[in-house]
């Protein structure tokens, strides 16, 4: 009865919303009795104590859908039971660093070396690995070792990233969404089932943790949640960057880097502007500050709501339009898109600058 792909997506999809939604006000009732909350300070533009815990459920109803939903060994899957085993694992090396630095705090070094054995995991017992380019900078294949290195690499950049969106009610689950979607939906046509079923699951955890996390927030998803997605988001993307875009009247095998960038323009996108221009001022690369896009638009008097709609409408716009670049060279495609996003994405920074004067 529950034996196609299509049903079973379906029920993943719906699995997660029903039990993220019914979750999450006794988990809000739970954090508000044991104080779990995160507390208003320099960089916050909250002004009252908010419960942090919203990723243990995030977490748990990804894990429960997955598992029950997920059965590998059918034949329409290409991911035999044992990996998948071990990407939950990974994943729960993440959510432990989340969550035991949501609650006492943990060292940026700290974080990174979790995150770095989480990658190594997946690379050598996952075989879940970038170890070609495929004609980005006119690179393709590359030494195992220089492998291990870039994926580790892609994988904090993409979590580290997705984690430092989340400063505004909304925005990281709305992103996250909408990047987890997109590759859920190319999965789907791909007939990767496996990998849709990890997309459409996170796809209902966040749909249902929207709820009571948009403008205003009953609860955040702390760095619990924001690093989990980020991983999910990671493992995501090095499938596609692997295999490529091959369907059934069409193959671009060679498209997968410009996709999953696409994919995750905004978080990506707008870390690497913060870096850079730290870099260039001589600020330190990795200490909080209020230099990200949201806070932009936060401080051209938009409210949480309205700048985590306008940046989710930004982000659909970007992959509406760039995924019908996936025909030309993907060096171009991916120039064309960095100068696009570079520029949106400057322009509040420019209108602050000009209103300071």
């Amino acid at each position: 009865m529950f034996s196609t792909p299509i049903i079973k997506l379906l029920l993943t999809f719906l699995t997660s919303i029903v039990l993220t939604v019914f979750s999450m006000p006794k988990i809000i009732e739970i954090a508000k009795n044991l104080r779990l909350f995160d507390k208003p300070g320099r960089r916050s533009s909250h002004q009252k104590e908010i419960p942090v815990v919203g990723g243990i459920v995030i977490f748990s109803v990804f894990i429960f859908s997955v598992l029950v939903w997920g059965n590998f060994h059918e034949e329409y899957f290409s991911v035999d039971y044992l990996k998948m085993q071990y990407m939950l694992v990974s994943l729960l090396i993440v959510f432990f660093i989340g969550v035991i630095d949501d609650l006492v705090s943990l060292s940026p070094i700290r974080k990174v070396i979790g995150q770095i054995t989480a990658v190594i995991i997946l690379i050598y017992l996952c075989d879940l690995k970038i170890d070609n380019f495929h004609g980005v900078l006119g690179l393709y294949e590359i030494h195992p070792f220089f492998s291990v290195v870039f994926t580790c690499f892609v994988v904090i950049v993409i979590t580290n990233g997705f984690n430092l969106i989340d400063g505004v009610d909304g925005l990281a689950a709305g992103i996250g969404i909408l990047s987890s979607l997109a590759f859920g939906i190319v999965n789907f046509m791909m007939q990767q089932f496996d990998m849709a079923i990890l997309a459409f699951s996170l796809v209902g955890c966040l749909f249902g943790f929207l709820k009571f996390n948009f403008h205003p927030a009953k609860i955040f998803m702390g760095d619990t949640g924001s690093l989990v997605v980020g991983m999910i988001l990671s493992i995501l993307a090095i499938n596609l960057i692997d295999t490529g875009l091959i369907l059934k009247d069409v193959s671009f095998v060679n498209k997968g880097p410009f996709l999953a960038i696409l994919f995750l323009a905004l978080p990506l996108f707008d870390s690497l502007r913060v870096f850079i221009s730290r870099f260039i001022s001589r600020k330190h690369p990795v200490r909080p500050a209020r230099d990200h896009i949201h806070h932009a638009l936060l401080d051209l008097d938009l409210n949480h709501g309205k700048t985590a709609l306008l940046l989710y409408l930004f982000s659909l716009i970007i992959i509406s339009i760039f995924i019908f670049l996936t025909h030309i060279n993907i060096n171009l495609s991916i120039f064309l898109l960095a100068v696009f996003v570079n520029s949106i994405l400057f322009l509040p920074f420019y209108i602050l600058k000009k209103r300071n004067k």
